[in-house]
């Protein structure tokens, strides 16, 4: 089997049996949860950069240990890297955004109405759904892992009650959107990239073809080639034509982009 076919399980198996097992007993339980949330079967060569960056902001960011619970992925997205599980390295895309000291805890913001296509409006509520199922089987989970008494080195409660907390915060974070969102099926101008449009792109100098479809924040996964405009490819992208070439700063340095097709 080529490296690049392997999943993310058989990659997180290879590194942690690279590591001693002092090592493998402290990074384990982090690189365990980060494979379980993008799932054990998924292909590691096919993990996108944005979706690495988000994994982190599914995380609780008011946690002091956020940045330390990271590190363990971070070097296991490393490790594939360097073994030629992936073409790049996915770890620098892993960041936990700051909150300055002044800031204090966050205000509750104003919730505005979203505009939603049917079909971004119906992939919300089928997610919401799936969630609703998958917080049922969590909660067996942990009623099974606290039957071991043991809670010194329960690894598996810990990792079912986290992976609880980023579930049920998506919950909230759907129903919040769901409540507020407006359907719309507006037409769709395609001489320019704008909200909603589908735009195939040449990555520059790869030659690589990317197609992403730009829509609101609230319906953004790279996964399914659902690119936020709000993120720095969508901001960049905005506006612009078929044939223009458009730059955008990332972790890993400057990427550059072609336009080959915008469609509705």
């Amino acid at each position: 089997m080529e490296k690049q076919d392997w999943t993310l399980a058989q990659a997180a198996t290879n590194f942690l049996a690279s590591l001693t097992q002092q090592d493998r007993e402290l990074v384990q339980q982090e690189v365990n949860k980060f494979v379980r949330w993008y799932g054990m079967e998924r292909r590691i060569d096919r993990l996108a950069a944005q979706e690495v960056a988000s994994y982190a902001e599914r995380m609780d960011a008011s946690s002091a240990n956020v940045s330390k619970r990271l590190e363990p992925v971070k070097a296991f997205l490393s490790y594939a890297k360097k073994e030629g599980f992936t073409p790049a390295n996915l770890a620098v895309h892993l960041r936990v955004k700051k909150r300055s000291p002044k800031q204090g805890a966050p205000k509750k913001r104003h919730v505005e109405k979203l505009s939603l296509t049917p079909q971004g409006h119906q992939e919300l509520k089928d997610e919401l759904s799936a969630l609703h199922e998958e917080r049922l089987k969590i909660a067996e989970e942990i009623h099974l892992a606290a039957a071991d008494k043991d809670f010194r080195e329960n690894a598996p409660l810990d990792a079912a009650k986290e992976h609880q907390g980023m579930v049920e915060g998506r919950i909230r974070q759907l129903e919040t959107i769901l409540r507020s969102a407006v359907v719309t099926n507006n037409q769709v101008n395609t001489t320019i990239v704008a909200l909603r449009t589908t735009v195939t792109l040449q990555a520059l100098p790869s030659g690589e073809a990317l197609r992403y479809t730009l829509v609101n924040s609230s319906e953004a996964n790279p996964a399914k080639g659902k690119l936020s405009v709000t993120s720095p490819t969508g901001k960049a992208l905005l506006g612009r034509r078929m044939g223009d070439v458009v730059e955008v700063a990332a972790p890993a340095g400057m990427l550059r982009y072609r336009i080959e097709m915008i469609e509705s």
